[in-house]
């Protein structure tokens, strides 16, 4: 190697081009930084080319045709990788070059090289990357040196599966570009490296905890009411998905596209805040008390009558088969009870009033009248009772001493006290079961039965209990026709949970589709 100089191109004609061959293998992808962008690869880079003041006879050399040595001594191409992202500028290691007696050199040369690599995460975390690995020369040109494809891609025979990443192929393409500052040509190979990613990871840990959390917010609807939780649990549905929303914009670059599952936390999020809105609105209606405006007739026939049977909202013992029956009647009687009974404070009505209540009540079939109409008709007995009581025990026979009426004492029996007009259910009973029935009482006359306008019923009481009679009953029917009222707002916001609890289901489900679908 006397006379050598490794800062000469080795060709026997400086016009010609010194052809150089390149084969890169990709041995290891050690990381893909998503954040910072950076492709880390293992490569090994082989170059070939002729070296023309490198030649010898083998036959001079007892047949020596290959030698090993240091690559320091020979020149050398200066192929560098024009997206490199490292700090450290410094070149393949300085291993040894394959010298052939026709003056052909092979360098195999590994390197770690970090590529800058546009990453997309439009389908994060179903995406696949395109990365390009370019390498050329650096002050050469084409005219001097020219590069050539060992392979038509990179070689993949050695390589070792990534955790993370799956490398379907490594092309290759020679390009000559014409920069502005030169004239000559600069050709160069881009390898480019095609990833896709394992997405496992992410939807055990990510994707899977979302469906999860996101299927939680639809069953806020169906939390009672009355728990005082419904609000809470949104919120907590709403921070939870936060947490992991911080999560991925940690790992994800930040630039104009959003990850796809980003947008999925962004639609479950808003979902949520939407139900969490919903749900207090259908508190409201829930608490509706006796201040609130009655029910509109057309949410009675809408949501009471007909989406209760389409969602099976029904109250406890309330027969499926005839709720609606049952709500209709009870509706109507309760119209009917107000309009003829019901005053401010419990004032009592006209006579007139109670005859047209008492003729509706005819009206109505006994099949129909609700559980707690009796209750309360039964509890007006019993206070006409211990009135009634109270009332013959105060006579005597001394109290109307003096006086010119003739009030003659005779035998009032139990039988002679019942309401002959009533039927045997709402008869009007004289005293308690326990209690024997007096031997004795005054002779008293008979007027129109408080529920039926029969004559001769019930003995003829002073107007001061009358009064106090109706005064108590329109309590029971204002109290009655309050409960009532509250009811069916309540009825109605249980509907509507029901009702908003399978529309959000619905959604989940088909966003859950929605982002499977979009994987690629």
């Amino acid at each position: 190697m006397e006379n050598y100089s490794n800062a000469l191109r080795p060709v026997e004609d400086t016009d010609s081009a010194l052809n150089v061959t390149l084969q890169v293998t990709l041995s290891q992808i050690k990381d893909m930084d998503e954040r910072n962008q950076v492709l880390i690869a293992y490569l090994w880079i082989r170059q070939t080319w002729h070296d023309a003041y490198l030649k010898w006879n083998k036959d001079d050399y007892d047949g020596l045709d290959v030698i090993h040595i240091p690559s320091s001594l020979v020149w050398r191409p200066d192929l560098v990788l024009y997206n490199k992202a490292d700090d450290d500028f410094s070149g393949p290691m300085d291993t040894n070059v394959k010298l052939r007696y026709n003056g052909e050199i092979t360098w195999d040369a590994p390197a770690i090289t970090k590529s800058s690599c546009v990453v997309d995460v439009s389908y994060f975390p179903f995406d696949s990357q395109e990365c390009n690995l370019t390498f050329g020369s650096w002050t050469y040109n084409g005219n001097q040196v020219d590069i050539y494809m060992g392979m038509d891609s990179g070689d993949l025979s050695d390589f070792v599966e990534n955790v993370e990443w799956e490398c379907h192929g490594m092309p290759a393409t020679k390009n000559v570009i014409m920069y502005g500052c030169c004239s000559d040509p600069y050709p160069d190979i881009t390898y480019t490296v095609l990833l896709q990613r394992r997405s496992s990871f992410y939807i055990f840990n990510l994707l899977l905890p979302c469906f999860l959390i996101s299927f939680l917010a639809p069953l806020g609807f169906y939390l009672p009411a009355d728990s005082g939780e419904k609000v809470s649990l949104g919120v907590t549905v709403l921070l939870a998905l936060t947490v992991f929303q911080l999560m991925v914009a940690e790992s994800m670059p930040p630039s104009e596209s959003v990850p796809l599952i980003g947008k999925y936390y962004i639609a479950t999020m808003t979902m949520v805040t939407a139900s969490t809105a919903l749900t207090i609105f259908i508190m409201n209606i829930h608490f509706c008390g006796a201040e609130a405006k009655p029910v509109p007739h057309w949410a009675k026939v809408l949501i009471i009558d007909y989406m209760s049977k389409i969602f099976f909202v029904y109250e406890v013992g309330e027969n499926c088969a005839s709720a609606s029956l049952q709500s209709s009647h009870g509706l109507k009687d309760d119209a009917s009870n107000q309009h003829s009974h019901i005053h401010a404070n419990g004032r009592p009505g006209s006579h007139h009033s109670q005859e047209d209540w008492q003729s509706h009540k005819y009206k109505q079939p006994r099949s129909q009248a609700s559980l707690v109409q009796q209750q309360h008709r039964v509890e007006v007995q019993h206070h006409i009772m211990r009135e009634e009581n109270e009332c013959f025990s105060s006579f005597s026979p001394g109290k109307y001493e003096g006086s010119n009426e003739k009030i003659p004492m005779t035998d009032f029996s139990s039988e002679d006290r019942q309401v002959p007009c009533c039927p045997e259910d709402q008869k009007l009973p004289c005293c308690p079961e326990d209690k024997p029935p007096l031997l004795t009482c005054p002779t008293v006359t008979f007027r129109s039965c408080v529920f039926c306008s029969h004559r001769g019923g019930i003995p003829k009481m002073d107007n001061k209990l009358m009064q106090n009679v109706e005064f108590i009953a329109n309590c029971f029917r204002e109290q009655r026709a309050t409960c009532v009222k509250g009811a069916e707002w309540k009825k109605i916001a249980k509907v509507m949970d029901r009702f908003f609890m399978w529309i959000f289901f619905i959604m989940v489900f088909l966003m859950s589709i929605l982002i499977i679908g979009k994987a690629k």
